[in-house]
């Protein structure tokens, strides 16, 4: 009786998984493995909120296998070691893994390929599993990789959308040990944000659901409204495979409309950011487009945009809302990249930590690319672009509702100086209790420019 491994890492799902169907067609038994990685945690991605979103990510995972009537088989250590030691336990001829483009996930396959070989087993790679487009299937003349996204995007549309696999039937799973189902707080330890939304393939789907059978038709016109909150929110589900960048793109195709055509647009920016980073691994931490910059570095007023006091309430609102719900709305993150990276000079490369301290869809490829293209470095065909938090406010928060919520210090004052809090009379700024700016707006401007001899 054959066996093969269908090993799990960002693809956390029965449903549209190239990963597990790979496995099941080669083999007559599959072991379906996810192994708590030693390497993953030493890299500090194991926070406190992708932890405890990963064990609910677990624990679906594992009841979705048992009503197929498999299970999922957990290990934990060094994954190359986990995985080689699984596949002689079972005599497994092939591992199959989703294909990953982060400099640790290429190391991770490379390290696994080397030493499957050196047993006579095979890796299997499938580099449709985590985008719609693998990296490297859209390619322009002469170079390896899109550094524009328009042109991208016009030929990522054209390639098409590949057809969901359907879940299993069945899935027949040897004797092998398993470790028990982890505990956020047995690797991550710390306490996560308040608000997180609850992990697993069963929520992913039940949120794509809701979102495809009608709130997606106004995504065109609600995306950048801060107040409506009117984004999927399936980004966290997208970064843990609980749900198919590919299904979701599909059935968006298959209903139509701008708010569709808007909706598969946005996936397409995490397809275009993950061609990059597969292409050069090192801009996770250096510049795409040096800008020969010699950051400020100020404590202080670092610690303030994370603890959302600069005085600036539309920045402060979308920095507690990090804290709070370990998500912030894609505006929301703009407008506090800007201000750290531009309006104070600050290294994106701080705020990027911080970002993937707490984001629970904290994707490398997403994340420092598009720290990057807001802090000018990356992407970007505007890089001098600075977003006022004032005019963001007036144009996105127009009602000043966004921040009563997350600014409970202003939730009494009434029109404009919400957003204004130093127009009120000295004495109503006083028992408000909250902090006056730390930098103003236009001396930010003046500083980045002159950085930026711009």
């Amino acid at each position: 009786m054959t066996v093969a491994i269908a090993l799990f890492t960002a693809d956390l799902r029965t449903h549209d998984s190239p990963v597990l169907r790979g496995a099941l067609d080669s083999a007559d038994q599959v072991v379906p493995l996810f192994v708590l990685d030693d390497g993953v945690r030493a890299a500090g991605f194991v926070t406190p909120n992708r932890a405890a979103f990963l064990t609910g990510c677990l624990a679906d995972l594992d009841r979705a296998l048992r009503e197929y009537g498999g299970r999922l088989v957990v290990r934990s250590g060094d994954v190359v070691r986990e995985v080689c030691r699984v596949a002689e336990e079972t005599g497994a001829g092939q591992v199959h893994v989703a294909g990953d483009v982060s400099g640790f996930a290429q190391n991770r396959e490379e390290r696994l390929r080397t030493a499957l070989s050196a047993a006579r087993r095979e890796l299997r790679v499938h580099e449709a599993a985590l985008t719609v487009v693998p990296p490297g299937a859209v390619t322009p003349g002469g170079k390896e990789h899109f550094a524009v996204f328009t042109p991208y995007f016009r030929r990522w549309s054209a390639v098409g959308v590949r057809r969901p696999l359907a879940a299993p039937a069945k899935v027949s799973v040897p004797d092998v040990d398993s470790e028990p189902l982890p505990e956020a707080s047995g690797f991550a330890p710390g306490r996560p944000s308040p608000e997180l939304p609850a992990g697993g393939e069963s929520e992913a789907r039940r949120r794509a659901e809701a979102w495809l059978a009608g709130p997606i038709d106004r995504y065109a016109d609600l995306h950048d409204d801060l107040a409506a909150d009117a984004t999927s929110r399936l980004s966290p589900y997208l970064h843990f495979g609980c749900v198919s960048a590919a299904e979701l793109v599909h059935r968006a195709v298959g209903r139509g409309g701008t708010g569709a055509e808007a909706f598969v647009r946005q996936v397409a920016w995490r397809d275009f950011h993950r061609q990059m980073l597969a292409d050069r691994p090192v801009i996770a931490r250096a510049d795409y487009r040096p800008r020969g910059d010699r950051w400020r570095a100020d404590d202080a007023e670092a610690a303030a945009w994370r603890e959302g006091r600069t005085g600036y309430p539309l920045v402060d609102a979308a920095m507690r809302q990090l804290a709070e719900q370990g998500w912030m709305h894609n505006r929301g993150r703009l407008i506090t990249a800007s201000f750290l990276a531009k309006t104070l000079y600050v290294d994106w490369r701080v705020g990027a930590r911080h970002f993937l301290d707490l984001l629970v869809d904290g994707d490398v490829a997403n994340n420092q690319l598009n720290w990057q293209w807001v802090a000018g470095t990356g992407a970007s065909t505007r890089p001098g672009q600075i977003l006022n938090p004032l005019v963001q406010a007036r144009r996105f928060d127009p009602h000043g509702d966004y921040v009563r919520r997350w600014v409970p210090e202003l939730r009494e004052v009434d029109g404009a100086p919400v957003h204004r809090p130093w127009l009120l009379p000295d004495a109503e700024r006083r028992r408000l209790d909250y902090p006056e700016p730390i930098v103003d707006l236009d001396e930010g401007v003046k500083r980045f420019r002159r950085a930026r001899g711009i």
